[in-house]
């Protein structure tokens, strides 16, 4: 029992690094692809128009987002959260129904 509750620890903290490994490579894409794309800005119209802050908003939205998951900020988001509120809720039914009996 002890070295399955291992093994699962280990598979949860795996996966976590592997989320965080997934942001940090989603952040360097997009600094380098929106540096691109200022540069492109800045050359190809003078910043008359910055249409790069278009794709830079966008894209940082969904970064943001991605912090939130990966830093797991909101418990919503964390993959144990679902079975956790199922158990909470399974030993709440079985406290009522001990106290009736």
């Amino acid at each position: 029992m002890e070295n399955y509750q291992e093994q699962k620890r280990y598979q949860r903290a795996k996966e976590r690094v592997d989320e965080l490994k997934k942001f940090y490579n989603n952040l360097f894409s997009y600094f380098v692809v929106i540096s691109f794309l200022a540069g492109l800005n800045y050359y190809t119209n003078e910043w008359r128009n910055p249409w790069f802050l278009w794709a830079a908003f966008g894209w940082g939205i969904g970064l943001a987002f991605h912090a939130i998951k990966a830093y797991r900020i909101n418990p919503v988001f964390d993959k144990d959260w679902e079975e956790q509120r199922i158990q909470k809720y399974m030993e709440e039914e079985q406290e009522t129904q001990q106290r009736w009996e």
